[in-house]
């Protein structure tokens, strides 16, 4: 699938909103009227990361993809605590102010850990007897479950006690390695790809805060039982899209889905980590699949 959206092309679809006092952008497009789709990206990229769908998903639904604080253009104040609850709650800012009542959900990597938390949330919304804000959750690669997570070296250095330390001497180079590690082998990121990747990490001093932002995989752990039971328990339609050869999150957190859920939704991908970048025409197929269905 061909995609002319450039980093520059990018950011000119969105604008910057406010939550809590910091800027957070967010690209927005789609035909009014049509069904709401929020798409949240993963670490360590931003909402780019789903320009290759972009136009098809535009052409269905009214699209909303934030960059996360502390991601892509998004402020990165150097004190934030950046937990997953809280970016739940710029999510669900962003999705009132868009005036979504009802929303699909795609996510990918840390944004499969936010999707988690808006399942739960939304479980208890129901439990008090008001309206459900989801309709369906898309999840591709992610840590679902923290027990079969595979963290790169690269992140363990980042969420140990020298984190800060690390992102100070964290190069390009060491960058670029550690992205091209968690794509298949015959779907590598290109040259293009890997720099539009460092200038979204990078933007806004971003590096400094990459060992806050890491402290997701300890949020995993605390909130286990919470954001594992929210899969079980999720009474709206779930599908786990999954690039198989991804040393992070692949195969084997399938097969622990399937373990835990006998009866999940999984589509497995001949790809890496990132499929919407590495297969977007099969992982694009598989996501229409799955929201078209109503």
């Amino acid at each position: 699938m061909d995609s002319s959206f450039s980093l520059e092309a990018w950011q000119g679809l969105g604008g910057m909103h406010r939550f809590d006092g910091h800027a957070v952008f967010a690209a927005r497009r789609g035909a009014q009227g049509a069904p709401p789709l929020v798409l949240i990206h993963g670490f360590p990229t931003a909402s780019w990361d789903w320009h290759k769908l972009w136009l098809a998903l535009v052409g269905r639904f009214d699209c909303l993809a934030p960059d996360l604080l502390g991601f892509g253009f998004s402020a990165k104040p150097c004190w934030r605590q950046y937990s997953i609850l809280e970016q739940a709650d710029l999510v669900e800012s962003l999705a009132d102010a868009a005036g979504f009542e009802r929303y699909q959900v795609l996510a990918h990597d840390y944004g499969d850990t936010v999707a988690q938390e808006l399942l739960a949330r939304d479980a208890e919304r129901a439990a008090r007897g008001e309206a459900r804000r989801l309709k369906r959750v898309c999840l591709l690669n992610g840590g679902l479950f923290p027990e079969v997570h595979r963290p790169r070296p690269v992140q363990t250095l980042l969420a140990g006690p020298l984190g800060w330390l690390v992102v100070r001497l964290l190069t390009e180079r060491a960058f670029r390695h550690s992205m091209r590690q968690i794509f298949g082998a015959q779907t590598p990121p290109s040259e293009a790809e890997l720099a539009t990747f460092w200038t979204l990490a990078r933007h806004n001093g971003g590096l400094r805060v990459y060992h806050r932002l890491i402290r997701y995989m300890a949020e995993r752990r605390t909130h286990r039982d919470r954001w594992v039971g929210a899969l079980i328990d999720a009474a709206v339609p779930l599908r786990f899209i999954n690039g198989a050869q991804d040393p992070v999150s692949g195969w084997h957190m399938a097969e622990r889905y399937r373990e835990l859920l006998p009866w999940a939704d999984i589509r497995t991908l001949d790809c890496g980590h990132y499929p919407q970048l590495e297969a977007p025409q099969e992982c694009l197929q598989a996501i229409l699949e799955f929201l078209d269905a109503d």
